[in-house]
């Protein structure tokens, strides 16, 4: 007689709320191939592929690449920020120059708008 699964872990992908965005169905097929291949493991039917791919991700190499990758993330950003103040803090001297000119009696005039 086959043994016959109950109280498994795994939900029925039937069950589950259809996704809402491209995103997030995105996020769904990940999660379950991620099930789908624990439970090969566990099964010990997973390919050599699968079984390379999850021991790759558990090595020190692999982290230290995800650890640059973050930082490399988080350096953009920033670089993203400094470009964005720098043009906030052009457009502020611009305005000033401008007021300075209403302020002496030359209303109207853009001739410094390089700076």
């Amino acid at each position: 007689m086959a043994k016959v699964k109950t109280g498994s872990t795994y939900s029925n992908p039937l069950s589950t709320r259809p996704p809402l965005t491209p995103e997030a169905k995105e996020q769904q097929m990940i999660a379950l191939a991620y099930d789908l291949v624990e439970q090969r493991l566990r099964d010990g039917t997973a390919s050599s592929q699968e079984t390379t791919h999850f021991l790759k991700m558990g090595t020190e190499r692999a982290r230290l690449e995800q650890r640059r990758l973050e930082a490399e993330t988080e350096m953009i950003i920033a670089k993203k920020e400094s470009l964005q103040s720098q043009q906030r803090s052009e457009e502020m001297f611009q305005q000033a120059i401008n007021a300075f000119r209403r302020y002496s009696g030359q209303s109207g005039q853009d001739d410094c708008d390089d700076y």
